[in-house]
């Protein structure tokens, strides 16, 4: 399954270089992109669709391990990185900077800002419901973060100086991967692998966590070492993805849940497969966008709130059904 993952990630990520409004022939734009020669064939390779299809399979591989170490860690099927206010929080620091124009003068603040937002929405989420909380506190905590950062990102467009920053805010927090470039690929890659990788190396603990606290820790388990593994490795991933992509939801919540009854309810073993499976997921969401016949191009995270956002209230059914 996990091979098969990657492969399928691998021929989305090729389709979404290959797609787009110019109508370039698969070998032209592959010569275009190999010979880097300035032509209009290479920019539109180099600078349009590289860096879209690149982000968009690194994106979607962050949110879909990210979402698998929370509900992992949490021992919730509902938790991702929105529910608990990471998104939102990497959102609000990225708005932050880009309203008092830090951004526009030091390129690097945005994903600081972003990953800085993040850390400190899990740390206050953890502080909120203590070290014995149940799922209900967790969640409820989320949801508090998930407010204050959605009011202080509305009260920050209410106070924009301009119209200009309005809609520059407001486009950026519907999420795309539209008129990225590779520098901006290259300033947030080094921060989501390396919170990527701070997750990977969570299987064999979250593993031990799935059968309680106490037999985690007799199984030689650290669990403040862990815990801080979760913490930081999604605030870095989370962070620096939502900063160059803006807010894209869901996609950590549904991946695990479609990949669970075909890998079984090991945590661990969700890892790898739900990283191949999210940026499969968001590259073929990324390619419907520039499909579906709009005026102009539907945002990402519109489209994935769409599809989203009924997946979770079918969940909350399920969990329902199953607690009576």
């Amino acid at each position: 399954m996990t091979i098969f993952l990657g492969l399928l990630l691998a021929v989305l990520a090729f389709a979404s270089f290959a797609i787009g409004p110019a109508a370039l022939p698969v070998d032209q734009l592959l010569s275009a992109w190999w010979r880097a020669d300035g032509s209009p064939e290479a920019l539109i390779a180099w600078q349009i669709r590289l860096p879209r299809a690149l982000l968009g399979a690194a994106v979607g591989m962050v949110l879909g391990l990210a979402g698998a170490n929370l509900q992992g860690y949490m021992r919730n099927p509902l938790a991702e990185p929105s529910l608990i206010g990471a998104s939102s929080s990497a959102a609000l620091g990225a708005v932050l900077v880009i309203y008092f124009g830090v951004s526009a003068a030091w390129a690097p603040a945005l994903p600081i800002a972003g990953m800085t937002g993040a850390l400190v929405a899990i740390f206050v989420v953890q502080a909120l419901a203590g070290q014995g909380a149940n799922v209900l506190t967790l969640i409820l905590a989320g949801v508090a973060i998930n407010t204050l950062a959605g009011a202080m990102t509305a009260l920050a467009l209410n106070l924009a100086p301009n119209p200009h920053a309005v809609v520059e805010i407001t486009f950026w927090l519907l999420g795309s991967l539209t008129d990225r470039s590779l520098d901006q690929v290259l300033i947030a890659a080094p921060f989501m692998a390396a919170g990527a990788a701070l997750l990977l190396l969570n299987g064999r603990g979250l593993d031990a966590l799935g059968l309680g606290e106490r037999t985690a820790a007799s199984l030689g388990v650290d669990l403040r070492w862990l815990r801080w593994r979760v913490i930081v490795g999604t605030g870095l991933a989370v962070g620096a993805a939502v900063s160059v992509a803006g807010s894209i939801g869901f996609i950590g919540l549904v991946v695990p849940h479609l990949l669970r009854p075909l890998l079984g309810h090991m945590p661990g073993r969700l890892l790898l497969p739900s990283a191949f499976a999210g940026g499969a997921l968001l590259l073929t969401a990324d390619i419907a966008v520039r499909w579906i016949p709009t005026n102009v191009e539907l945002k990402l995270g519109v489209l994935t709130g769409l599809i989203g956002a009924p997946f979770f209230l079918v969940l909350l059914l399920k969990t329902r059904a199953n607690l009576r």
